[in-house]
């Protein structure tokens, strides 16, 4: 049955066993989502005293619009717990799509999510919550889970030095989440909760019926609530980046079709190419400078290494020489063995790595995130350049 904290807002204790322990305070991130809204419930349950905050990102439809908006406060209003909503609409717009149609531009394919989390999500909750001062921790809904290094029992990696706090991949591999995390500080770790980092997913629907939960029965949102807000990505980048028609080019020079915009494709794309040929070719590269999409077969896709910029070590400090790694370069894809080594060997910090794949990969795509783990540890990620 649903456990409220209504009637019980100046109430800052609890006891177990007859002892009075102080209640912790902690804002979570509430999207209007079932995810969000049981790590809240389970945190009262828990026994913590819970403030629900929402960041309004865009007007319209969808978990990051009005749509949450009014979800999010429902199941405040259920809870018995406070509610605020932040105006966070112009950071998100500096931050995401900017930088989003920015990247479409240049011939990336980017990640908004990540831009998201790393720059709106997670540093608005930790403003909010040190300005109110009380509020010790935060949380959100994602499928991760956080450690103490000095918790983990055989951690001896004798290339790695481990931070205090480790990111490690969520208990439901199918539903894990952390691949968007890795541009997360220590200083956000040691506040941070993750409520269903241990839970499977159907797990989650069970709890919140159990809970009686608003949003238990409600569909889940797209993985990118841009896709969830626009329709499509596709309309999403014909509503901010204008058409400019070139050619779609072969690897051997040959001039296969044509093209409204190179933000329209991405490497290793093989549909929607509008192009006749032999055999089924794919997207091997972009040329902003000369608008011209590079097709080829898919061989010619495969790639043994690449350039990684702006890297975030996340549960190590940055390592100075070569480290064998396991890498996802797509949110969904397998984790591939393969050696990141520094590009500048001094003791001078470097954002950029190479990364040396022990099987050559298809469709390394530039934009996109390479994270790195060891087991289930996130040490770190970038992007591929």
């Amino acid at each position: 049955m649903l456990n409220t904290q209504k009637d019980k807002k100046l109430e800052n204790c609890f006891s177990i066993n007859n002892k009075t322990i102080k209640k912790k305070n902690i804002i979570v991130g509430l999207s209007g989502g079932v995810d969000s809204s049981l790590s809240a419930a389970l945190l009262i349950e828990n026994g913590w005293n819970v403030e629900g905050l929402t960041l309004w990102l865009m007007k319209g439809q969808g978990s990051c619009c009005s749509e949450g908006l009014v979800d999010a406060a429902g199941l405040c209003e259920d809870l018995g717990i406070h509610h605020e909503i932040i105006d966070s609409r112009a950071i998100f717009e500096r931050e995401v799509i900017k930088k989003t149609t920015e990247g479409y531009e240049k011939g990336l394919t980017p990640l908004p999510c990540s831009m998201c989390n790393k720059n709106v999500k997670f540093e608005e909750m930790l403003n909010y919550a040190i300005n109110k001062k009380e509020f010790t921790h935060i949380a959100t809904g994602h499928y991760a889970r956080i450690k103490k290094s000095s918790n983990i029992e055989n951690l001896d990696c004798k290339d790695l030095k481990f931070n205090d706090f480790l990111l490690l991949r969520g208990a439901d591999r199918n539903k894990d989440q952390s691949y968007f995390l890795y541009s997360l500080s220590q200083e956000i770790l040691s506040r941070l909760k993750f409520p269903l980092g241990e839970m499977k997913k159907e797990e989650t629907r069970k709890e919140a019926l159990r809970l009686g939960l608003r949003t238990a029965q409600k569909q889940e949102s797209q993985d990118l609530c841009l896709v969830e807000h626009y329709g499509s990505m596709q309309r999403f980048i014909d509503k901010h980046i204008k058409p400019k028609g070139g050619e779609i080019m072969h690897v051997n020079g040959e001039i296969v079709g044509t093209h409204n915009g190179i933000q329209h494709f991405t490497v290793g794309q093989r549909k929607g190419l509008g192009i006749a040929w032999p055999e089924p070719l794919y997207v091997k590269s972009l040329d902003k400078d000369k608008n011209i999409v590079y097709v080829a077969n898919k061989s010619d896709l495969l790639k043994k290494e690449a350039i990684i910029s702006n890297v975030n070590w996340v549960s190590i400090e940055e390592p100075k020489q070569k480290i064998e790694v396991e890498t996802q370069i797509r949110y969904r894809s397998h984790p591939v063995k393969g050696t990141l080594i520094p590009l500048q060997q001094s003791d001078t910090p470097t954002k950029s790595f190479k990364l040396i794949f022990e099987e050559s990969q298809s469709s390394v795509t530039p934009g996109q995130a390479a994270v790195f783990y060891k087991g289930e540890i996130l040490l770190g990620g970038g992007l591929i350049n």
